[in-house]
């Protein structure tokens, strides 16, 4: 029985794994994960405070469809008289996947030192770290087992009902300026996630360890005229025998009369992620909020079985400066993309 228990276990790990092709979980609209992708990308932003968050619904073509959501907080001060700068941070997940109720809660505090690199322009390099726990579990009494045919019980002694671990991450990044418009900018980003292996089984196995995962990270963001802009977003991650590469654009277009301080800021676009799925992407900009929503066209092998549909998700982004004597609304130099 323990066999059969196993593979049920094992095959919703799966479902939800198809996506990401390894062990972690990832939103399509992963630049407004920052934290996630990389501590070291917290804080560069035009603004002071930034709190993101998206929910997402995968697969609605199936029974039990795939929940997931994230919130991330980041809140960027001075650091000394100079023009370092540090970031305090945020990060939540959670995911509930299959009929039985797979449900994974990520809580990681932050922090990134962002060390100024030059003194006539706007470079930097940071440093993060992030680290919390988290849990997994699942509802036993949604799975059953010829056992319980039996004398009611399902017989897995072995098997517990959930657990947790402490994770850990490091990142370095470095922030540039492009040219002299402060509104082109460049992040190149390399993170290293789960140093610490953490044990990941429902099982008492301490052989069984979550692989660390390596991400690479490239964006861009240009002013292409006074009332367009592009930016660009590309991660590769490496987890284990695992691959994934997702990139894409995003084409904004500046509307109102001001282009320095336009009413709303139109973005269109699509990500592409290699082997899975095709994402168009629309996101409204109105002064210190955005809203985006994408939508994954499923080109896997799992296409067939879920009729090319993926998973839709929604994102609201909140930016704001501080009536404070720290704030970066004034600062010739500061982290910001």
């Amino acid at each position: 029985m323990k066999k059969i228990y196993f593979c049920i276990l094992i095959l919703t790990g799966i479902l939800q794994q198809q996506e990401v092709c390894g062990q972690d979980l990832q939103l399509s609209q992963f630049y407004h994960t920052p934290l996630y992708r990389n501590p070291a990308l917290s804080g560069i932003m035009k603004g002071d405070v930034r709190v993101q968050t998206i929910s997402r619904s995968q697969w609605n073509s199936l029974a039990n469809a795939y929940k997931t959501g994230s919130l991330n907080v980041e809140y960027k001060t001075k650091a000394g008289a100079g023009d370092d700068y540090m970031t305090w941070g945020f990060q939540a997940y959670y995911d509930r996947a299959g009929s039985a109720d797979l449900t994974g809660t990520i809580l990681m505090p932050a922090l990134n030192y962002h060390k100024s690199i030059s003194e006539s322009k706007n470079r930097y390099l940071s440093l993060g770290f992030m680290g919390g726990l988290v849990q997994r579990r699942f509802d036993r009494s949604k799975i059953t087992t010829n056992n319980q045919y039996d004398n009611g019980l399902d017989g897995e002694d072995q098997v517990k009902n959930g657990y947790s671990y402490w994770d850990g991450s490091v990142g370095l990044s470095y922030n540039s300026g492009i040219g002299e418009n402060e509104n082109s900018n460049m992040v190149l980003g390399i993170a290293y996630h789960h140093f610490n292996r953490p044990s990941n089984s429902f099982f008492a196995d301490p052989s069984v360890i979550l692989d660390p995962k390596l991400v690479v990270s490239a964006d861009f963001k240009l002013d292409l005229n006074e009332f367009s802009t592009v930016a660009i977003y590309s991660d590769l991650l490496l987890q284990g025998s695992s691959s994934q590469f997702i990139a894409g654009l995003l084409y904004g277009l500046k509307l109102g009369s001001l282009s320095d301080e336009p009413d709303y800021i139109l973005h269109g676009g699509a990500f592409v992620r290699l082997g899975d799925a095709i994402i168009p992407t629309l996101k409204l900009d109105y002064r210190h909020f955005s809203l985006g929503f994408s939508y994954d066209v499923n080109i896997s092998k799992l296409s067939a079985k879920s009729g090319g549909r993926g998973g839709s998700e929604l994102s609201v982004t909140y930016t704001g400066f501080l009536n404070k004597f720290s704030s970066s609304s004034y600062a010739l130099k500061c982290p910001r993309f």
